[in-house]
């Protein structure tokens, strides 16, 4: 009876212990699934870079963006560094941004963003488009009527009075926003606006657009704007007009 017994055991642990062979084959079948699936992606040439898709652009020609990112044709999707390539098209001037993304299977997809013109600069017989970092995005013979003149001094690019008067072109509301003819910001802290009627505002400092925005839409209404009127918000809480 004992030696039944202890051939069902043995019988017993036979069926229920792990075959080695099947273990050792799917071991070698996991292996070879990611060798294929690393190949398929990384060395193979059916996932590689085959089209560049850029959107987004209308001064900078997709020609241009693709050049600058610098994807070869046939490079794995996988190894291409997305930062890396929105950096580089950023390098463009009239670029704000890029974002780089992969487009399964075969294509490198850029967004861009390009900078916007929100204020002319006059600069000798000329005038300047520019964005809030003062860059330059076009010129033109004739003082443009659709983005308000700016007065400042220095360097244009990178000057601090071009970012506190794009900061108010950017946040004042569109009916405010119509009326302002002129911007003078050589004084970061006295900036001064004037309004196609007549009018004036004393801004003051860049800060507390929004404040002074809404106060000054208030001062508007109960005073409406007329030649030689002047709002003054430099400080919000204390805005008279004169």
């Amino acid at each position: 009876m004992d030696v039944e017994r202890d051939g069902a055991a043995g019988r017993t642990g036979t069926r229920g212990g792990s075959d080695p062979w099947k273990v050792a084959f799917v071991a070698l079948l996991v292996v070879a699934l990611v060798c294929v699936v690393t190949w398929i992606l990384l060395g193979s040439r059916l996932l590689v870079v085959r089209d560049v898709a850029v959107t987004g652009v209308e001064r900078v020609s997709a020609e241009e963006v693709v050049a600058a990112v610098g994807v070869p044709t046939g490079t794995p999707l996988l190894r291409v560094d997305l930062d890396q390539s929105g950096e580089r098209a950023e390098s463009l001037s009239l670029v704000e941004s890029a974002t780089v993304t992969r487009g399964w299977p075969a294509t490198l997809e850029v967004e861009v963003v390009e900078r916007r013109p929100l204020l002319a600069v006059r600069v000798g017989e000329e005038y300047r488009l520019v964005d809030g970092d003062g860059v330059r995005i076009e010129d033109s013979e004739h003082r443009p009527d659709t983005h308000p003149l700016l007065r400042v001094t220095g360097e244009i690019e990178g000057n601090g009075g071009v970012r506190a008067a794009a900061d108010i072109v950017e946040r004042v509301p569109d009916p405010l926003l119509s009326r302002i003819r002129l911007i003078d910001a050589t004084e970061a802290d006295a900036i001064v606006v004037e309004l196609g009627d007549g009018s004036r505002v004393e801004w003051g400092s860049p800060e507390g657009t929004d404040d002074k925005s809404a106060v000054l839409r208030a001062l508007m209404s109960e005073h409406p704007p007329q030649e030689g009127r002047v709002y003054d918000v430099a400080t919000p809480d204390l805005a008279i007009v004169r």
